[in-house]
């Protein structure tokens, strides 16, 4: 004996009342920062129209249950997928219902991300800038718990010689020897 496999049919016309619970609609919409308050109709109408939308979704991933080679009896996350993929009025769907990919795949992906993440640290952190994106004295000594500014050009004083610092870099340097 075959399995029934036909969709349950939609109601003809739309009723006073819908499948979906109103108060746990209401508590969704109120989850939203950006609206203050909602209306019973207004709950009403976004909770018949979330039903129209799970309808049509279904039917378009049960025809494509339908259409392999071996039809499937129930539907599948890859029946949802393939209808998100292959149909442009559900296209924005794409983000949500993403195609799956095995995990030695996914695994192998997610190590290529750290990887490069990992190398894009380094490049900052040769560069000078720190993981977060803050810059880095380059020369910076830390001595005594001070913190010494690296050669910079500075103004010369009167009577100042310029001379090489022990790091190889231009310093200017009073007579008496002083920085």
């Amino acid at each position: 004996m075959p399995y029934n496999n036909n969709p349950i049919p939609r109601p003809p016309t739309i009723s006073g009342s819908v499948s979906l619970p109103l108060a746990r609609v209401k508590k969704i919409i109120n989850a939203d920062e950006d609206i203050n308050a909602c209306s019973a109709n207004a709950a009403f109408a976004i909770a018949v129209a979330t039903e129209e939308f799970v309808y049509y979704l279904t039917e378009q991933a049960h025809k494509m249950a339908k259409a392999e080679k071996k039809p499937k009896r129930a539907l599948g996350y890859n029946h949802i997928q393939q209808a998100v993929a292959r149909l442009d009025n559900l296209e924005f769907l794409t983000d949500v219902v993403p195609k799956t990919i095995p995990y030695k795949e996914a695994k192998a992906e997610r190590e290529r991300k750290k990887a490069a993440q990992a190398a894009a640290a380094e490049a900052n952190s040769a560069a000078g800038a720190a993981a977060n994106g803050q810059r880095t004295l380059p020369d910076a000594i830390i001595a005594n718990g001070a913190v010494e500014a690296p050669a910079a050009p500075v103004q010369a004083t009167a009577g100042a010689q310029r001379a090489d610092g022990p790091r190889g870099d231009v310093m200017d340097v009073d007579r008496n020897g002083s920085v």
